[in-house]
């Protein structure tokens, strides 16, 4: 790892540009987006992307924009147009046509939404006016588990839900999936926006709390301003017994087993039976608690909050749950608080958008099925599977290549890339669809649903072999992922186009951009999170002592580069939130560029545009971080996210002898 502080500009570099060759502007670097202004040793970012920010507006419907939303937005005009002529093509009742296009034709009935009302909400509003003690409220608590958390790869470590469920395999076993235990129950992003002191945490506090109130008197609740009081205060507590991000981040805090008969006596105050037999895991005798102390404190909130409070809490969840299929002026009271309030963004996405993005999240594989058929073909796939060949035979040498890594850890690090299942596109099996019913015009209902069938596939797996093929991304996601315990990855089709892959550009912006994503994925599985599994996904220590501590001490080192930028006066990166991504970062691009020497098979890079190859790359890497993001938005990442914003992640390059070399920068003041 080199870094140097404040870095000189080469004058050389100039003369490096003046260099023959060309190539497509459709296919190549973005040369109208550098800022020559600025020198490329001192804000590696700035330069490959200045011009860019200057003439760059964010959207008003969003809170950040850049390569990733431009993406984003081309799929889903994509998606669009194979779900509306899904919608269009009266297909056989119970097909998957049917379902996704009613399901996205129920949601762009705003006409027909606003008539119904809130009558959709009747019967879940009147189970919770039944609600009479600590019983009847803990089943009905258990009624609203839901599988929406995956803990090792969640920006949020909760859910609004008082818990959250994640079936996955066994930290020491496996062969089999158990079903893990998380903390919930809060509406507004993390513990901190309820516990710290500043003005603007109590700002956003007050206007969460007027939202709550909005929401009760559009809903036409009596003394709705008190009630609100009342709903705060109990989240207020609940955020009091949630576990920090970073603790819940340590994945060994979280490898906790209780027995089903323990609960009552670890955390009282619920009734376990009721919640559990309620939640239809009744008959589950074990369980992993990610947050112990979470669950321990919310149960015994439980029984020593009012019924009556919690009534409340659960029907203002429940209305502002659903905002999305209810009359617009829920809507727009929800984006006024979690749109405008929570990440400055000034306009509401166009309904379409809105819709595109709830059919792809109840339905999700049965769309990613069309999408593939249409947008992803073979040939992209294949040539995307040779990249990623050239990535494991760079991270195979470099592994074998460490010098202070002992031939022990050697041995088991080379065994877990050898096991590595790296999945592109789409999945191997597509998930069946046959039991959810969509019925059109019913809105509310598909919603509900699709959530209670895509609950019921996680419980499911319980009891059943271990899947390492399930995709968790549909194919039309603009990401990829990382599964430590399946040891395996996912790279969707939808990332896998331009400006991320380019099959007719030069291979240097492809090992750049997508190389970099695909080797920061690859990285994962040997960070500081990756290190802690073992080739079969065990969580088990399988690195020696000293190698552990050599790995520590270099991650501490990036860990206080990243404390070092500072966005806000306020508020600076934190850099042991994000060091696991920004570990991802620093081996990924470094194994990127390896494999990219690799591919030229001993010959030299052309000159492209007046770049070398190594400019062209480091380039490619650093314009495919191209963002744009609101203040608030960008305070809510830091406190939240494990991610560091996207212009330090771009400034990566600052740390590799090779990006210097190919800038021509010197060390100076």
């Amino acid at each position: 790892m080199k870094m140097f502080g404040k870095l000189a500009y080469a004058a050389a570099f100039a003369a490096v540009l003046t260099a023959a060759g060309a190539v497509s502007a459709d296919h190549g670097i973005d040369l109208d987006g550098i800022d020559h202004t600025v020198a490329p040793g001192d804000d590696f970012f700035s330069y490959a992307n200045g011009i860019w920010d200057k003439k760059t507006e964010i959207p008003a419907d969003r809170s950040s924009y850049g390569v990733g939303a431009v993406v984003a937005e081309k799929t889903d005009a994509q998606v669009r147009d194979l779900i509306e002529g899904a919608a269009k093509s009266n297909p056989k009742a119970g097909s998957d046509e049917q379902k996704v296009g009613d399901f996205f034709a129920s949601y762009m009935d705003e006409a027909g939404i606003e008539a119904k009302g809130l009558a959709p909400l009747k019967p879940e509003l009147g189970r919770i006016a039944a609600i009479a003690n600590i019983k009847s409220l803990s089943a009905y608590l258990g009624t609203t588990l839901r599988a929406d958390v995956d803990p090792l790869n969640s920006t949020n470590f909760h859910t609004d839900h008082i818990f959250g469920l994640w079936v996955s395999q066994s930290f020491t076993d496996p062969t089999r999936n158990v079903p893990y235990l998380l903390q919930g129950g809060l509406g507004m992003p993390d513990r901190d926006y309820y516990l710290a002191s500043s003005d603007k945490m109590a700002a956003i506090r007050a206007k969460y709390k007027a939202h709550i109130a909005a929401v009760l008197k559009l809903a036409g609740i009596a003394d709705a301003e008190t009630k609100a009081e009342r709903i705060f205060a109990l989240e207020m507590k609940i955020a009091a017994a949630h576990t920090s991000r970073a603790d819940s981040e340590e994945v060994h805090k979280a490898n906790n087993p209780w027995t089903r008969a323990e609960f009552p006596s670890r955390a009282p105050g619920l009734d376990w039976a009721a919640y559990f037999g309620a939640a239809g895991l009744g008959n589950q005798q074990g369980f992993v608690v990610w947050q112990p102390g979470a669950i321990s404190g919310t149960s015994a909130l439980v029984a020593s909050e009012p019924v009556a409070v919690w009534k409340d809490y659960l029907t203002f969840h429940l209305i502002d749950h659903s905002a999305g299929v209810l009359p617009k002026a829920f809507v727009e009271e929800r984006f006024a608080f979690y749109g405008t309030t929570l990440t400055g963004t000034t306009k509401m996405r166009d309904r379409w958008k809105r819709a595109i993005a709830a059919t792809n999240g109840a339905l999700g594989e049965v769309v990613g099925k069309v999408y593939v058929a249409k947008y992803f073909p073979p040939e992209t796939k294949a040539k995307i599977e040779a990249l990623v060949k050239d990535l494991l035979v760079a991270y195979h040498a470099r592994i074998s290549n460490l010098s202070w890594m002992s031939p022990q850890t050697k041995q088991k690090a080379l065994a877990k890339l050898a096991t590595l299942k790296v999945g592109v596109g789409y999945p191997d099996k597509w998930q069946d669809y046959s039991a959810l019913a969509i019925v059109r015009g019913d809105a509310f209902g598909n919603q509900w649903r699709a959530e209670q069938f895509d609950y019921r596939h996680s419980l499911a797996k319980l009891g059943q072999a271990v899947d390492r093929g399930e995709w968790v991304m549909t194919p039309q996601t603009v990401n990829a992922v990382n599964l430590p315990l399946a040891n395996a990855l996912n790279f969707p089709a939808a990332i896998l186009q331009a400006p991320y892959f380019d099959a007719d550009a030069d291979a240097a912006l492809n090992y750049g951009a997508i190389g970099s994503v695909i080797g920061h994925e690859i990285s994962h599985s040997f960070d500081d999170q990756g290190c802690q599994f073992d080739a079969e996904g065990r969580l088990i220590d399988w690195w020696t002592p000293a190698d552990l501590a050599h790995f520590k001490d270099a991650s501490a080192q990036l860990a206080a580069q990243f404390d070092g930028y500072k966005p806000f006066p306020d508020l600076a990166v934190n850099g042991k939130q994000t060091l696991s991504e920004n570990i991802a970062d620093l081996a990924g691009l470094a194994a990127a560029h390896d494999a990219y020497v690799l591919s030229l098979k001993g010959k030299p890079a052309p000159v492209l545009q007046g770049l070398t190859g190594d400019q062209r790359f480091f380039l490619a890497f650093a314009q495919s971080w191209r963002s744009k993001t609101r203040d608030a938005a960008l305070h809510m990442q830091i406190m939240t996210d494990g991610h560091a914003p996207a212009q330090y992640r771009g400034d990566t390059v600052r740390n590799f002898d090779a990006g210097y070399a190919a800038f021509a920068v010197k060390p100076g003041p």
